[in-house]
């Protein structure tokens, strides 16, 4: 049986422009976020998180419905379940501890971006359908 790794994260929409992080080391890119520690809310979490990964704060907006499970970019053999919260954040972000990149992507981007599993599937469906992010041009 796999390993579950539960996550929280933040969906940071800007002008059709989703905000994604690449970790050190890896090279799939996913949302900004990362594990709750013991005690901590998930709002909390998240908070924590983005102020660590990206230097800036971060005000949460509503949480995404649905399930948000998939295989783990970075964890062979794990699964990774999260939470996710549309948000926005207060200041400039700048890649700092774990995260080696950070980009602003639209929806054609990511065609041809290495994304994780759950945000290459689940999440983005969920954004596109949301009306959150706009349908992929085809060619």
């Amino acid at each position: 049986m796999a390993g579950i790794i539960r996550v929280v994260c933040a969906a940071v929409i800007v002008r059709e422009r989703l905000l994604v992080v690449r970790k050190q080391g890896t090279t799939a890119f996913m949302l900004p976020g990362g594990k709750p520690n013991a005690g901590e809310s998930p709002q909390q979490a998240l908070q924590r998180e983005i102020r660590e990964e990206l230097g800036c704060g971060l005000t949460p907006g509503r949480e995404l419905t649905g399930d948000f499970s998939d295989a783990a970019a970075n964890e062979p053999g794990h699964i990774v379940q999260a939470r996710i919260w549309l948000a926005l954040l207060d200041g400039v972000p700048v890649a700092a501890a774990e995260i080696a990149e950070l980009r602003w992507v639209t929806v054609d981007d990511m065609m041809t971006l290495p994304l994780a599993p759950l945000l290459r599937g689940k999440v983005m469906t969920a954004l596109v359908h949301g009306g959150l992010m706009p349908q992929a041009a085809t060619a």
